[in-house]
């Protein structure tokens, strides 16, 4: 009872990386206690240092220190429990028994191949003091110790064959393996024990992979819960807001028909006053160019032609719409697709977990004020123009987060990184590692970008402009269209004009997204990419435009 009592109390000092009794134990500032072997070898294989108990993270790297108390009271431990009488340290069933103890056996601490028999602390002693017994070979405690003999020859394997890859007898060497690979059993097992520690190392480096996904996992159920509890509170009040709102509606709509026809027929009497004011002043020029065309006077013709020969201004009075007919048709109809889409709410398929960016279709608005956009603004970084990289045909203002180009070049010192030709600028901030967003208000023709900062800066090139090569990705914002470009390739992106353009960067995940914001917030294009260095927000911007981060 004694000495499981101790091998219980040991069992309590277990190193949680070799799952062995702690060895030279020492202390992290956590309090959890490791081998130090074990936790510098741990944290040499870890991107970062963290306790690999409660995950807890340190930087810089602790400095270790010997925990003296622990270690003596586990060598303490060890030798009471080595001294503890081995009369009271009866053999379980699950154990090896003593075959020399009559009665009630004891465990067995040593085998005997050459006896093929195992035996307590007392009985195993004239293997140690006899001569006799000094040729014997003691293994640890074997209930098979058939399993140690060769089936053939009923001798014990004395040999390891690398050839046939089995344990053999001196007399199978003669028979068998003569012309084979054989060296001795302890050679063999240190070599594939080499092979074991590898392999160990491997499944240790697994589990803790393992525990952090486990934990990471359980702060997911978490944030599920919360989420779930938030998004049945939001759908409560806005199902009561629709509610109130179409009661609402319900009242008000027949005075909104009668506000509308009174609309429609004050529109109409304008227009036909218009129309009517643009016929006579059309048919008044009609008549001009008929007595001009009819003249022979020629120069009269020609000095009369520059006045009449454009046409009187178009006002589109042509392309102006009067309602002609009200019905509560088209109101029904509207009732019946909200009813239908109503109904579709209670389908699977329409109740989502969005859980990262990428969830965002292009072309789909979210309110700027929704959850959506919140969760963007709390990546928001603050950027400033790099006047070592400005061209000369860039006018900086506003501490450096407004850029102007005009013809008239401004004087900047020469500088390696400095765009020559381009007329482009690249921020002072280093992007990597983590999640950014910022926004950006344009004017004209601009390009926004992100690039490595190894662009070339020098000639006119398409590897110096953003977009033209491999290292850099960006939108193009114009007065009629949008474009992205990568490695010199452009495609077009049909999407509604806005004039402040929001730039979401995931690096870890390898996307950059471009957002057109207005009353909507609308994805315009998403790259997906694999990010190798750090990376630089850049701009390209047009003549007499303009672009304020």
């Amino acid at each position: 009872m004694a000495r499981a009592t101790m091998a219980m109390l040991l069992d309590e000092f277990i190193c949680s990386v070799c799952l062995e009794t702690l060895n030279d134990p020492v202390s992290i500032p956590c309090g959890h206690n490791f081998c130090k072997n074990c936790i510098i070898g741990y944290w040499d294989q870890s991107q970062e240092c963290s306790c690999p108990h409660c995950r807890k993270t340190f930087n810089p790297r602790p400095v270790l220190f010997k925990n003296t108390l622990l270690a003596e009271v586990i060598q303490k431990l060890k030798k009471t429990g080595t001294t503890t009488s081995s009369s009271q340290n009866w053999g379980r069933p699950d154990e090896v028994e003593c075959d020399a103890c009559s009665g009630k056996r004891i465990r067995a601490v040593k085998s005997c191949l050459t006896c093929q028999a195992s035996y307590c602390e007392i009985h195993i002693q004239p293997h140690y003091e006899g001569t006799v017994w000094k040729d014997h070979k003691l293994i640890a405690p074997n209930r098979n110790l058939q399993e140690e003999l060769c089936t053939k020859h009923h001798t014990n394997f004395e040999i390891y064959c690398r050839t046939d890859l089995t344990c053999i007898c001196k007399l199978c060497v003669g028979l068998e393996h003569s012309d084979h690979d054989m060296v001795e059993p302890e050679k063999e097992r240190a070599e594939k024990q080499k092979l074991l520690h590898s392999t160990q190392k491997e499944i240790q480096k697994r589990l803790q992979q393992r525990w952090k996904k486990l934990e990471e996992i359980r702060e997911s159920v978490d944030l599920i819960k919360i989420s779930a509890d938030r998004e049945v509170q939001e759908t409560e009040k806005s199902f009561t807001d629709l509610t109130n709102s179409i009661e609402k509606t319900y009242r008000k709509i027949s005075n909104r028909i009668r506000d509308q026809e009174k609309k429609e027929l004050r529109k109409a009497e304008r227009v036909m006053e218009q129309l009517q004011n643009e016929i006579e002043e059309l048919k008044r020029r009609n008549s001009e160019l008929t007595d001009l065309l009819g003249t022979d006077d020629h120069i009269h013709f020609l000095q009369t032609f520059s006045s009449v020969q454009v046409p009187p201004g178009d006002r589109d009075s042509l392309g102006i719409a009067v309602t002609t007919g009200f019905s509560t048709e088209d109101l029904r109809k509207g009732l019946s697709q909200l009813k239908e889409y109503l109904e579709k709410i209670s389908q699977d398929d329409i109740v989502t977990f969005h859980l990262a960016v990428d969830d965002i279709p292009a072309g789909i608005p979210s309110s700027p004020t929704s959850p959506r956009r919140q969760e963007f603004l709390q990546y928001s970084c603050q950027l400033t123009l790099d006047l070592n990289t400005v061209q000369r045909e860039l006018h900086l203002s506003e501490r450096n987060r407004k850029v102007t180009c005009r013809k008239m070049r401004a004087w900047y010192p020469d500088h390696a990184e400095r765009f020559d030709y381009w007329s482009q600028v690249l921020c002072r901030q280093a992007l990597t590692g983590t999640c950014y967003y910022w926004e950006v208000e344009w004017s004209k023709w601009v390009v926004i970008g992100l690039t490595y900062k190894g662009i070339d800066r020098k000639g006119a090139s398409a590897t110096c402009r953003l977009g033209g090569n491999e290292k850099s990705w960006c939108l193009l914002c114009s007065h009629s269209c949008y474009f992205v470009c990568h490695n010199n390739k452009e495609t077009e992106i049909c999407a509604p004009l806005c004039r402040r353009i929001g730039v979401y960067l995931d690096y870890p995940a390898g996307t950059l997204s471009f957002y057109g914001i207005s009353d909507t917030m609308v994805l315009l294009y998403q790259y997906n990419a694999f990010f190798t260095e750090q990376l630089y927000p850049g701009f390209w911007v047009g003549v007499d435009s303009t672009l304020v981060i």
